[in-house]
């Protein structure tokens, strides 16, 4: 379906087992590169600002992109109240997180680069998600069952979690797993 990238080669900079996955399923080769990157980014960023910025940042560490090559990399964040939530740094940081999301509605922001040797295109999405309220049972739980440290928010919307607490999302679902696809197969069409 994607004939203009039939002779490039597609490089997926990001570890994250959901993207490769969904990366496979809109049924594109593609390999696996590893990118060393500071994922800081200036405080006055607010929201996609802060996605698209590390974003773009993986997409330009990454040194050696050939003539035939299109690199995509990704990030992903949770806003709340004004404030972001990124990857907890340890098992208390996840029940914090997941408590202060039980309840309330957040919003997922998930940024996607792309890059050849020509260009870098970059978009957003955002996802409205909708938690039920949690126990502290619950979410100790979902804790030590889960592995929430890899994970913006503390969660994946595709395991218990989402099956359980999440009531209704506005937006796009693949968003909150770290790829919003319909938009990247769009893009990657006029690329």
């Amino acid at each position: 379906m994607l004939n203009n990238l039939a002779n490039k080669k597609i490089l997926l900079g990001s570890k994250s087992p959901r993207r490769q996955e969904l990366l496979r399923g809109l049924g594109i080769s593609f390999e696996v590169v590893s990118i060393d990157c500071d994922e800081t980014y200036p405080s006055e960023l607010k929201k996609e600002a802060i996605t698209n910025f590390i974003s773009e940042a993986k997409a330009k560490a990454y040194p050696n992109l050939q003539k035939n090559e299109v690199l995509i990399t990704a990030d992903t964040l949770v806003g709340l109240d004004g404030l972001i939530l990124g990857k907890p740094q340890d098992e208390q940081a996840a029940f914090d997180m997941l408590q202060s999301l039980a309840g309330k509605a957040h919003q997922v922001y998930t940024s996607v680069s792309l890059r050849t040797t020509e260009k870098l295109v970059t978009f957003s999405d955002r996802t409205d998600v909708f938690f039920d309220e949690m126990s502290e049972e619950e979410i100790n739980f979902y804790v030590k069952n889960f592995h929430p440290m890899d994970k913006a928010g503390a969660y994946g919307i595709q395991d218990w979690l989402g099956y359980t607490k999440v009531t209704k999302i506005d937006g796009c679902y693949y968003n909150v797993m770290g790829l919003p696809l319909q938009k990247l197969y769009r893009t990657l069409q006029k690329l």
